[in-house]
């Protein structure tokens, strides 16, 4: 069904997707195409609470539009979760009791690493995790499940950023949470994003540069359960005036908005300009050493 080599592109369907997700649509398509790979589409849709079938279909719709082909069929998260039990099955792990205060408030102790969970739950005895246990469930709550890593960072290999190490703590791998929330008992980004790229047999990871920070951790996992590092390619954001990332409340940014004023193909040109390509041929026009480093700010 899938074969690598791939590239791919894996939006959540949480609402239509503005231009910044769109150029990053754009680029991971480019590079995966002009190296020969497969390219496909993932919908990453485990979050309960936010998805929607209707933004998946438009998500698609719109990068169809662009002139985005991919190789079928395109793969739902939510149909994946016995792949994602079987992959966790295979990690060291541990419940975490913790709630989002308790992880404030640890991280903000003398001596605490910003960002990164301090492991209160790790190495608690098997009598008070018992109890811990007890206690969320008389609150309604689930635990959530973390990874039990036994490196404090990790290296990976970047097209453009070089060799880049970062931390890899206790990453969550199924949340937790209340019973009657939606998001309750969904599985983490941090595991899907590994387990369906094997599983896809993607090598080539092109995506945003603010999650350049998080590869080493999923490079980590990777490497736990056997799969091969990809290389990534992180690429610059779509900033604001205000040099934040691009969203929705920056106004008209989605195709269909842009659209209704230049059309696709004034949307297609707007693309092009801003990769440093040729807007009626991008295939061919593209050169990744001429790519913008800096990001590109909307107007």
């Amino acid at each position: 069904m899938f074969q690598g080599p791939a590239g791919r592109y894996a939006p959540s369907p949480s609402g239509d997707l503005h231009f910044g997700n769109l150029r990053t649509a754009v680029l991971a398509w480019l590079f995966a195409r002009q190296s020969g790979r497969n390219f496909y589409m993932r919908v990453e849709d485990i979050d309960s609470e936010r998805s929607s079938a209707e933004s998946a279909k438009r998500q698609l719709e719109d990068l169809a539009a662009l002139g985005i082909e991919w190789d079928e069929p395109v793969l739902y998260q939510h149909d994946r979760g016995d792949a994602y039990a079987q992959a966790l099955a295979a990690l060291p792990t541990y419940e975490c009791y913790c709630t989002r205060r308790d992880i404030r408030e640890a991280a903000s102790a003398p001596h605490a690493q910003p960002g990164m969970y301090p492991g209160t739950c790790r190495d608690l005895p098997e009598e008070l995790r018992a109890f811990r246990r007890l206690t969320l469930s008389s609150e309604g709550r689930l635990p959530a499940i973390r990874l039990r890593a036994d490196v404090r960072e990790w290296t990976v290999r970047d097209f453009y950023h070089g060799e880049f190490t970062g931390p890899v703590d206790d990453v969550i791998l199924r949340r937790g949470g209340r019973f009657d929330q939606a998001q309750a008992g969904d599985w983490a980004y941090n595991l899907a994003v590994v387990v369906d790229d094997g599983f896809q047999g993607v090598d080539q990871v092109v995506r945003g540069d603010d999650l350049l920070f998080s590869a080493p951790a999923q490079a980590y996992v990777a490497s736990l359960l056997g799969y091969e590092e990809p290389e990534y390619v992180h690429v610059p954001l779509v900033v604001n005036a205000e040099n934040k990332r691009l969203a929705k409340r920056d106004g008209a940014v989605t195709l269909r908005e842009m659209a209704q004023a230049s059309g696709v193909q004034g949307v297609l040109h707007m693309l092009a300009e801003s990769i440093g390509a040729d807007p009626s041929d991008l295939l061919g026009s593209f050169d990744p050493s001429r790519l913008p480093r800096a990001p590109w700010v909307w107007r």
